[in-house]
């Protein structure tokens, strides 16, 4: 087993999430002899923050395949509990919202930019390794809906909120993850979600076909 790290530095957590090698059949954290981290929470959500808002500068020297590998360690909790740090109550609502809406950034500097114009739902060939976590990213994250939560009220508001401001991004990828989020939070917040894609769609002169069916299934609550 590997060791436990302590008390890292925001620059230590980049190399360790990051600046790892990409092994085909298994990542990183899967290795039993890897070292491991786990800080408080908040100090979980502090710097995933400060990495979404520096995003364009602090992952410039990472490849795609590290990137995808990294935020996959970073959203899923299959592979890290890291994102459970937004439902703690300890944590200051004002750092869980900064967290939230940094992942705008992580979109619009990142994904966007980074991203192959291809639609992961049809596995298009040739896409980039970073299309995949674009893609899952709303459907990785272990955080649900729960309209009828008055104490989740205001992070079901902020989610929504980057999901739609991250569909008037001109990207592809970053639309079709955001569509893939609204599709599943749909049989939620039915209202919000027909009204976020039915601006989107009015919005949009030239988009893809393959798209526009599938921002309509999402409306009806129809992705996978």
């Amino acid at each position: 087993m590997g060791r436990q790290l302590t008390n890292l530095t925001f620059e230590e957590w980049l190399i360790y999430v990051f600046d790892r090698p990409v092994n085909a059949g298994q990542e990183w954290y899967w290795d039993s002899e890897a070292d491991w981290w786990h800080g408080s929470n908040l100090q979980i959500v502090q710097f995933v923050t400060q990495a979404f808002e520096s995003a364009e500068i602090l992952f410039e020297p990472y490849s795609d395949a590290q990137l995808n590998q990294g935020l996959w360690f970073i959203a899923s909790n299959g592979c890290s509990d890291s994102m459970f740090s937004l439902l703690d109550p300890g944590v200051p609502w004002s750092a869980r919202r900064s967290c939230v809406r940094s992942m705008h950034n992580l979109f619009a500097v990142c994904f966007a930019k980074r991203c192959t114009p291809h639609l992961s739902h049809l596995d298009e060939p040739r896409a980039s390794p970073l299309n995949m976590v674009c893609y899952m990213w709303w459907d990785i994250i272990p955080i649900g809906a729960q309209p009828n939560d008055p104490d989740h009220a205001g992070l079901d508001r902020e989610i929504l909120a980057v999901m739609e401001s991250t569909l008037r991004l001109d990207s592809v990828p970053c639309q079709e993850s955001a569509l893939h989020g609204v599709g599943h939070w749909q049989h939620y917040y039915p209202r919000r979600g027909v009204e976020i894609i039915d601006t989107f769609l009015r919005s949009q002169k030239n988009l893809r076909e393959e798209l526009r069916t599938y921002a309509m299934n999402a409306a009806r609550g129809c992705v996978l």
